[in-house]
């Protein structure tokens, strides 16, 4: 399957684009797409382990399965105060 994964932050500052394909076997869970993403999209390799993954407005944990169609996000770690 064909998924389009949004990107915030660091992940759209690296790729310059708020949007990125990324092909996956079907089914998938979280911790294949960042394993694929970090082959496919290698400027994001080492971000990767600190960015939480969002599958229809939710967090996903690894273990989560990524259904056809769904909502993606990369949502990177947040500062502040």
């Amino acid at each position: 399957m064909i998924l389009s994964i949004k990107l915030f932050a660091i992940a759209r500052q690296r790729l310059g684009r708020d949007q990125v394909e990324v092909a996956l076997a079907d089914p998938a869970t979280a911790a294949d797409l960042r394993r694929a993403l970090a082959e496919q999209v290698p400027s994001l390799a080492d971000v990767l382990p600190h960015i939480r993954i969002a599958v229809n407005s939710s967090y996903a944990a690894d273990s989560t399965v990524i259904p056809p169609g769904a909502e993606v996000a990369l949502i990177p770690p947040v500062s502040g105060g």
